[in-house]
């Protein structure tokens, strides 16, 4: 087991340093914690995956680079639930210590990766809404598919770059500095480093919504005043503006959910963290599963494209029951049943 500076709060840990962070002492924080992930977690992969399918199903869809950028943000929350429910239940609810240091922080680069891509995503969906809105007549030309991919190949491979950092050499055990107190063989310094990135990469997407919100409010006033100019244009002018609404809602519930780990974590950087602190952390850290199994819900609530894709594959699922209950072998079985009677 690889050993580093233990946290100045945590001074009576054994010398095992994994066990200072293993802050969950009583079996019902467990079991809540336990409970809490296995239920977000669930249902996040569940609706995540099923938006995905809507996605990449329907021709029509998946070839807008809007859903593609969804898309990332949904298999950015799958990845990021499987991840980080594995690791987190298994290190605070089963007391798992056993693994090393190079494995701990491959789960949690993967758990940052997940969580970057999110929000590069969301910022990249921005961008979309803002040049759908603001140009329309270039939106075509502007936004392709091939850049689009483009944009996402860039952004996975960023975001898994910088998450990566402490596996790569960047930690207090091969440094021998300061370690987090909220994260083992995490430096200080490194995460530091992380939250810059975080926040602004959060004032950038608040920013570009700004603008959409802005351009968006102009074209409702814009339609309001020339309904008798009603067409195909006016038609996708207003799913444009459905679809940046939409995306604010995603934006918001991400900070509401986000706000009180990022608030901790900054916290931890300059000053130290008492025990309650630290569950409290725990606890909060499984909004993030809160948030990724909302996202979907906003998706097909709001946006009437994968609403009336998800409609369609319910249709087909019914027709398909409905057939196999019509099916010459049921048809047989019910006259057999009604011989026999």
């Amino acid at each position: 087991m690889d050993t580093c500076r233990i946290p100045a709060n945590a001074s009576k840990c054994s010398g095992n340093t994994m066990e200072c962070f293993m802050v969950l002492s009583t079996q019902a924080q467990k079991i809540s914690i336990a409970i809490l992930c296995g239920l977000f977690g669930t249902m996040c992969v569940f609706e995540n995956s099923l938006v995905l399918y809507l996605i990449f199903s329907s021709p029509g869809i998946r070839k807008k680079p809007s859903y593609l950028f969804i898309g990332s943000l949904a298999l950015a929350d799958i990845l990021a639930s499987i991840i980080f429910v594995c690791s987190f239940v298994n290190f605070h609810v089963f007391n798992e210590a056993g693994f090393s240091k190079e494995v701990f922080l491959l789960q949690l680069g993967g758990v940052n990766t997940s969580f970057s891509a999110s929000l590069c995503s969301l910022l990249l969906t921005a961008l979309d809404r803002y040049i759908s809105i603001s140009r329309p007549s270039e939106y075509k030309l502007l936004m392709t598919r091939k850049r689009a991919w483009t944009a996402l190949g860039v952004l996975w491979l960023s975001c898994a770059t910088i998450a990566c950092l402490p596996l790569l050499g960047w930690n207090c055990c091969v440094l021998d500095s300061s370690c987090s107190e909220l994260f083992p063989f995490v430096d200080d310094n490194y995460l530091s480093g992380w939250l810059c990135f975080i926040v602004v990469l959060l004032g950038c997407i608040i920013y570009a919504y700004t603008h959409v919100l802005w351009r968006a409010h102009q074209h409702v006033a814009y339609m309001e005043k020339h309904q008798a100019q009603v067409g195909k244009q006016n038609t996708r002018m207003r799913m444009d503006v459905m679809l940046a609404k939409t995306l604010v809602m995603v934006l918001a519930v991400l900070v509401l959910c986000w706000s009180p780990v990022l608030v901790l974590m900054i916290y931890s950087v300059f000053a130290r963290l008492s025990v309650h602190l630290r569950k409290v952390f725990a606890f909060c850290s499984t909004l993030c599963l809160l948030n990724s199994m909302v996202n979907p819900i906003i998706y097909a609530l709001r946006s009437k494209e994968l609403f009336s894709s998800l409609r369609r594959v319910f249709s087909h699922f019914r027709r398909q029951l409905k057939a196999a209950e019509e099916s010459p072998d049921a048809e047989s079985t019910h006259k057999s049943s009604v011989i026999e009677t």
